[in-house]
């Protein structure tokens, strides 16, 4: 990690509220529509507010290892919004806002590695499209995030959170904790409040896993709505950028910016022109008032989860939704599915993405033998998967394309049929369980999970902060029908209204 320059601000650290003296208020709790009115009438600045969060990766992020480096133009960014705002010339609504990006993401001086020490040489000469994006609303890129490496989808063993270039991320609730991947270290950052936001990528569950086991908001997308070009890829038919934050609004706010089409991402050129400008006009109160919602209770894996369910169902009732019973079909036959289709995806997608990395092994193999020499690679565990990959199947195999067919038409029907059989304007499951010890003999231990139908069929699932058992969280995802984002956003937003039970992680060692 870049050392923070001159550190004018000393941020206090203490268990609940995230004490700023220099800023007078909860940076925890802050949303962006409140900093944008501190800003606007000068009672804050970019350039101070930045060099808060700088301030707490210096000092919080030695607990947490979130960040793998931080800007050192971040500041300069801040500056000139500053500027930007006093000539009345503010971007968007990411005017001085902080944001960490996941080491996936190019982003231009900034290394991106995927967490792979393969990934260490020049960094990229250009920003992901998305990036543009955010830069174009405003935001101050504040750094890289650390994340599992390669999506987590290297080894069958593989442990959440570690990559060779950043080590290990810990749960900031408690520090033995895993973090969940892969966009773990946005997921960790923000629960810490090293950022105001973060943007995580998914293939399958590595946004709101993390999000939700770090007690914080993740929004997974409709495929085809956030352009994906310049984003190490995993498979292309499943992978998506998002926002992560603390609460649904900065969420929606990020996502609002994030989004529209480029001529360079195919997927997006079926988003659909009725999509939103705006996503925060969706949030409105009583959003949950005569909806029908399905509970896939996924019941009887984690009995603590199923408390914590069940007074979620409490809660969507007493704000005026109808709850009802459902369970998602074909789960069994996606899952077949899924990951054979993975390897060949990988396989195909990811050379494509290296060849604008010249100084980067070209191939799966190519990794597979720079990971073999390497010392640190796999010190952890293996790279089964990778293995695997190099002499998979091609693209145009049969059977890898009924594969393909057979998972996508399978989790769009379980997801579409159940919505219509009972009517309904969203499916709800619990998310995660309590985060697992984090185990390098053993890897991941996941027990409970909701992600997969949305993940495959390319739909919106948003996670909220639902309850905790002990010191762990535990998140309630609202899935709805493709390019219901703003539904699912606000639905969840309507959850957290009502349900507000998210706390600032106490740094626990066990």
């Amino acid at each position: 990690m870049l050392a923070v320059l001159s550190l004018a601000v000393l941020v206090s650290v203490i268990p609940g509220p995230v004490a700023t003296a220099s800023l007078g208020f909860d940076l925890d709790r802050a949303t962006i529509p409140q900093l944008q009115r501190l800003m606007d009438r000068g009672a804050l600045t970019s350039v101070r507010l930045t060099q808060a969060y700088l301030d707490r990766i210096r000092t919080v992020d030695k607990k947490v290892n979130a960040v793998l480096k931080v800007d050192s133009t971040a500041l300069a960014q801040a500056r000139e919004s500053d500027h930007r705002r006093k000539r009345g010339q503010a971007r968007g609504p990411l005017e001085g806002i902080p944001v960490l990006l996941k080491d996936n993401i190019d982003t231009r001086g900034l290394i991106t590695t995927a967490g792979s020490r393969a990934l260490l040489g020049a960094p990229p000469s250009a920003d992901a499209t998305l990036v543009s994006r955010l830069r174009d609303g405003g935001a101050i890129v504040l750094g890289k995030a650390n994340l599992s490496e390669w999506a987590n989808f290297r080894s069958t063993h593989s442990t959440s959170g570690w990559s060779g270039v950043g080590g290990q991320t810990n749960n900031p609730y408690v520090l033995d904790r895993n973090p969940c991947g892969s966009s773990s270290g946005s997921g960790a950052g923000i629960a810490a409040s090293l950022a105001q936001v973060a943007i995580g990528t998914e293939t399958d569950g590595s946004i709101v896993c993390p999000a939700a086991a770090n007690g914080i908001v993740g929004h997974k997308p409709s495929l085809g709505l956030v352009s994906r070009s310049g984003v190490v890829p995993l498979s292309l038919e499943q992978d998506t950028a998002g926002p992560m934050a603390r609460n649904v609004e900065d969420a929606a706010i990020v996502l609002s910016v994030l989004q529209g089409r480029d001529r360079t991402d195919a997927a997006t050129l079926a988003y659909p022109s009725t999509q939103p400008k705006d996503y925060t006009c969706a949030l409105r109160p009583g959003a949950l008032r005569g909806t029908r919602i399905g509970l896939w209770r996924l019941a009887g894996i984690d009995k603590d989860v199923d408390r914590i369910v069940e007074r979620a169902a409490a809660t969507l009732r007493a704000q005026g939704a109808t709850v009802v019973e459902v369970d998602l079909p074909y789960q069994a036959e996606i899952g077949e599915v899924e990951y054979p289709a993975l390897i060949t995806e990988i396989a195909r997608d990811l050379p494509i993405y290296l060849r604008h990395r010249p100084q980067a092994p070209q191939t799966i193999q190519g990794l597979i033998d720079f990971n073999r020499r390497d010392p640190v690679e796999l010190s952890k565990f293996g790279q089964e998967l990778f293995e695997q990959a190099a002499t998979a199947p091609g693209p145009d195999d049969p059977a890898y394309r009924q594969q393909r067919a057979k998972a996508t038409s399978l989790a769009r029907r379980s997801i579409d049929e159940t919505l219509a059989a009972h009517r309904l304007d969203a499916i709800v499951a619990p998310t995660n369980s309590p985060a697992w010890l984090t185990d390098y003999e053993n890897g991941d231990a996941y027990v409970l999970g909701s992600s997969t139908p949305a993940a495959v069929a390319g739909y919106p699932s948003t996670t909220v902060p639902a309850g905790y058992v002990g010191e762990l969280p535990v998140g309630l995802s609202f899935i709805t029908a493709r390019w219901a984002d703003a539904k699912s956003l606000a639905l969840a937003a309507a959850f957290e209204k009502a349900n507000p039970v998210r706390r600032a992680p106490r740094y626990l060692p066990s």
